[in-house]
Parts: C-alpha cells; sequence; structure tokens
C-alpha cells in the first residue's frame, strides 16, 4: 500500500488533517509530517500575541500519522475493502520538551509496540526542523473496519 493511499483513508479532512506527506511505513513503522500553516484555527488565542501549538494538536499529529496511518497500513494487510475504517482513541502519555510554533514542519516518528485484537500501541516521537525532540511517548487506538461486520 501506497503512502498516498493511506493518507487518502484517513478519516480526517482540513482543518483537522495533520499529515502532509507519509514517508515510510511498514509492519513495524511509520514516518511522516506536518507543517504548521501560520492561520491555523487554534492559533487565535493561543496565546495571546504569541501563538504556540497546543499539546493536544501535537499529540493529534502523532496519532494520525503514528497510530492511524500505521494501522490503516496493518488493516490492510488483512482486508481489501477499507472504505469504512474507523478509529478511536484508547490511551496516550506525552512528555513535552520544546514548544512549535506557526510556520514550523514536524517529523513523527512511530514504532509499534503491539497490534493485537484491532488494538494498536506504538511509541512515537516529533521532532522539529532541526531535529530536536519535541515530545514524546505512547499512544494507543483502536481501529475496525465497519465493512467486516460488526
Amino acid at each position: 500500500m501506497k503512502p498516498s493511499e493511506i493518507i487518502a483513508l484517513l478519516p480526517y479532512e482540513k482543518p483537522f488533517l495533520f499529515v502532509d506527506k507519509l514517508f515510510s511505513v511498514n509492519d513495524e513503522f511509520s514516518e511522516g509530517s506536518y507543517t504548521f500553516s501560520t492561520d491555523e484555527f487554534f492559533y487565535k488565542g493561543h496565546f495571546k500575541d504569541h501563538p504556540v501549538t497546543p499539546g493536544v494538536i501535537l499529540t493529534e499529529v502523532m496519532a494520525q500519522i503514528g497510530v492511524v496511518c500505521l494501522g490503516i497500513y496493518l488493516i490492510a494487510q488483512e482486508n481489501t475493502n477499507l472504505d469504512n475504517v474507523q478509529v478511536a482513541l484508547a490511551s496516550h502519555e506525552i512528555d513535552f520538551y520544546k514548544p512549535v510554533f506557526p510556520g514550523e514542519t514536524v517529523k513523527v516518528v512511530s514504532e509499534k509496540e503491539y497490534f493485537r485484537f484491532h488494538k494498536l500501541k506504538c511509541k512515537v516521537a516529533m521532532y522539529n526542523d532541526n531535529n530536536e525532540l519535541v515530545c514524546r511517548g505512547f499512544i494507543s487506538g483502536m481501529l475496525k473496519n465497519l465493512s467486516d461486520g460488526a
């Protein structure tokens, strides 16, 4: 499955799609990037006159690239029809080290911890343009192709 096909299957659209590029994905790993435009909806008021990307948005970027993209790839190994993939966050534990400002590009690297019964847990890390660690931790999600029934 090509990275562009995985991105097309994501259950998000602007302004809540946070995947620009998916560089690599396989059974154990995914890597991609997102560039925060200066006019993202969440910058207005966060923080007044000094916009910073909210931690919840950084977590969402890591979840979309690191868990959902990898999960779609893994589900594609078992299914041919991926028209109705549903996603739910199960848990997350993220530590933050550096801020991300408007206009910055971040890279997310994800390693699969396990994938059982459609629950995927990944070790995720985000880096800025200087390859400095922005945040890292673990994210788990449930992925199900509703076309399979139940």
